[in-house]
This record gives structure tokens, sequence and C-alpha cells, in this order.
């Protein structure tokens, strides 16, 4: 149970820091750098893409709310 719960808090600090680099570094990587397309890779990718459009979709109703 330790071990999920370590999992859990790095899954979260993973993706609070570093997915506008990933959003924006891996198109570069494919196209400008020459690397492979990793399927696992674009699942984070598009991870990351729903959890910025996610906090998007609260700040803007977090301001319209009131």
């Amino acid at each position: 149970m330790k071990t999920l719960r370590e999992l859990y808090g790095v899954s979260i600090l993973f993706f609070y820091f570093l997915k506008w680099p990933m959003l924006m570094g891996l198109p570069f990587m494919y196209m400008k750098l020459g690397y492979e397309n990793n399927p696992i890779l674009n699942v984070l990718w598009l991870y990351c893409l729903g959890l910025i459009i996610q906090d998007a979709y609260k700040l803007i109703r977090s301001r319209f709310k009131s």
C-alpha cells in the first residue's frame, strides 16, 4: 500500500511540473530531432493534453462562476 501511495505522489509531481514541456517537447523531438514514434510517449502526451484542457476548463469555470 505504501508503494502505491509513493507512485501516486510521484505521478502527481511528474505531471504537475512536466505537462507543458511534454506537450511542447514531444512534437519537437519527433519532427526536428528525428526520434522514432513511441506509443508510450504518445499516450503520456495525450494524458498531458487532457490535464491541460482540464486546467483550462477549471480556470474558465471559476472565472465565470461568480
